[in-house]
């Protein structure tokens, strides 16, 4: 009888606070697509997270944010990170810029750096336009790269994402159905093999 792996668990989340984004929808399948594979997803919603505009005088005078700290816990119990990246004029958004400010500042004597190093991550995006998204992912790439967190190479971009989801939430395109498949297997196979 050999001893089967601890589920790594992956936290889940989309660039993106509106209720009905695309990103969102991505990243809500994505964790399905997890835990049906033998991973152990928490999707969050940064919408119930809401963070002021990052400024430095603000974290001298009140430290981090509440948001901030539970972000910040809930990071700490997750070795992996998939995320949905939505491309707002070929960027990635304010939002998923800011989350990642924040999360990054030192705290009670610890780097926030030191919460991304040795995570490895996945990242997905979906647009309305032709190319899926995939400007924000070159960015997100680099952005996650520069904290120390591993990316891998694997990615998906969903264009014209009005069009690209069936009614039960799943991609209607049967390969990219098995590519969002591909991705988060690797990334659970990845954290196995790492002992995450």
């Amino acid at each position: 009888m050999t001893d089967r792996p601890i589920p790594p668990r992956i936290l889940v989340f989309a660039g993106s606070a509106r209720e009905d984004s695309f990103n969102k929808q991505l990243a809500r399948l994505a964790a399905d697509r997890i835990e049906a594979l033998g991973g152990e997803p928490t999707f969050i919603d940064l919408r119930d997270y809401p963070l002021p505009l990052y400024d430095g005088d603000l974290e001298a005078e009140s430290g981090l944010p509440e948001n901030a700290l539970a972000l910040r816990r809930l990071l700490a119990e997750h070795q992996g990170l998939l995320i949905a990246s939505p491309e707002y004029n070929g960027f990635i958004t304010p939002l998923l810029k800011n989350t990642i400010d924040w999360l990054t500042r030192p705290h009670e004597g610890d780097s926030g750096l030191k919460l991304f190093q040795g995570r490895v991550a996945a990242v997905v995006s979906a647009s309305p336009g032709g190319l899926g998204g995939i400007r924000s992912l070159a960015l997100i790439r680099q952005l996650l790269g520069n904290i120390g967190v591993t990316v891998l190479p694997d990615q998906l971009a969903v264009a014209r994402a009005a069009e690209a989801f069936d009614d039960d939430g799943s991609l209607a395109s049967d390969g990219q159905q098995q590519k969002l498949d591909t991705i988060c297997r690797r990334l659970i196979d990845t954290l196995v093999r790492l002992g995450a």
